[in-house]
């Protein structure tokens, strides 16, 4: 006999719901609620990027289907189409920016140290990814004459690769304008790419004592200060004390930096690196530019394996609440993979979930031996009473 619930129920319970609804007051989202809560409207939304429905009529009607195991999940009946799709357009999707951060919290505890590098600073990587949407259909994304498009900033922590901040724009929003608002703990280094070149940003980060690398910016005009030692067969070319020519560039960041050209036998390409750190060895400037790539990596699992491409609304507010809950829900199938030592790959672990959602097997014994059938407990036996 099985003492558990579905798996979907068992994975709800990660979400506190005190914590959640000390959100919805945050964020007031229940005001003028009519029996729908945020709460339904949350597990309907997870249950759409986990159980991989395409349109609100999937959402609807798979809830609708399990009878008898919505109370499992905090949730009365299943909600109409017009219902989601209301709450979707006027519920505030800053309460699911909200809740991504409470969970992040709670991933950052479990996450263990990135062991690539022997510095003990926290390694972040910055970058954005556009999201296409029908100019037809989403007339307020006008991105130019032919493409609708929103764009998504995400700040990933290397330590375990977990998003740790995330921010939707206009797809014509400069990325060095967005980076400015982030908020970085001091001593910590970031990778960005050449999307982010801006001396203001590079003179506030240095001033923060955050250490950035990045890519050398074309036809960028400096002067040479020093020429630092170079050890053979690293692939280093160069290690260089620069400080900015122009008089409008040097006063937005009057700090000398560090200009560093690799040469990678792999590729046969020669890359050439700026940063404001001058103590790290001029290989693991290289090395730590080359981990820039696990963000491309992340958007391209956000992009294949969750719902963000296709939306269930067409305003502003639902866009960015599907956007928001395909966070969550990445967010939570890492902490899923940290809590356990099978050797799961994303997009495996989306898919088991979604044929097992409402299966009744322990959580956690499933995703160590998901191959295993669950272990039937023996049926109690009553025993004869003896009269002395």
């Amino acid at each position: 006999m099985l003492r558990v619930a579905s798996l979907f129920s068992q994975i709800l319970k990660i979400f506190p719901r005190t914590e959640f609804q000390q959100a919805v007051k945050q964020h007031r989202a229940e005001r003028h609620c009519k029996g729908f809560r945020c709460w339904d409207q949350f597990v309907a939304m997870l249950f759409c990027q986990l159980g991989q429905a395409r349109s609100l009529r999937e959402i609807c009607g798979g809830l609708s289907c399990c009878v008898g195991k919505l109370q499992h999940l905090g949730v009365a009946n299943a909600p109409s189409r017009s219902t989601l799709a209301y709450a979707n357009k006027h519920r505030p999707w800053k309460l699911y920016e909200t809740i991504f951060q409470q969970l992040y919290s709670k991933c950052r505890i479990e996450a263990s140290p990135n062991r690539k590098f022997r510095f003990k600073n926290k390694l972040y990587s910055l970058d954005s990814t556009l999201i296409d949407l029908s100019l037809s259909l989403f007339p307020w994304a006008e991105y130019n004459t032919m493409k609708g498009a929103m764009k998504l900033h995400a700040l990933l922590d290397h330590d375990g690769y977990l998003p740790a901040y995330g921010v939707i724009t206009d797809a014509r929003a400069h990325d060095a304008i967005v980076a400015r608002q982030v908020e970085l703990p001091k001593n910590s280094v970031v990778v960005v790419d050449r999307g982010y070149v801006d001396y203001l940003l590079y003179g506030l980060w240095t001033e923060q004592k955050v250490w950035f690398v990045t890519r050398e910016r074309r036809f960028a005009a400096f002067e040479v200060l020093e020429h630092r030692e170079v050890r053979p067969n690293t692939g280093v070319i160069c290690d260089e004390i620069i400080t900015l020519a122009y008089s409008v560039s040097y006063k937005r960041c009057p700090y000398p930096l560090r200009r560093i050209e690799f040469y990678d036998a792999e590729t046969d390409k020669t890359f050439v690196f700026w940063t404001n750190h001058m103590k790290f060895a001029a290989s693991s400037i290289a090395r730590i530019y080359k981990e820039r790539w696990q963000i491309e990596l992340f958007f391209k699992t956000l992009k294949q394996n969750l719902k963000i491409k296709t939306f269930l609304g067409i305003s502003p507010n639902a866009v960015k609440t599907q956007i928001w809950t395909a966070l969550i829900a990445v967010l939570l199938l890492k902490y899923l993979k940290l809590k356990c030592t099978f050797g799961w790959s994303l997009s495996n672990l989306v898919a088991f979930l979604r044929w097992n959602l409402f299966s009744y097997r322990d959580l956690w014994l499933w995703l160590e031996k998901p191959y295993e059938s669950p272990p039937l407990e023996p049926e109690a036996v009553q025993q004869k009473l003896v009269w002395s």
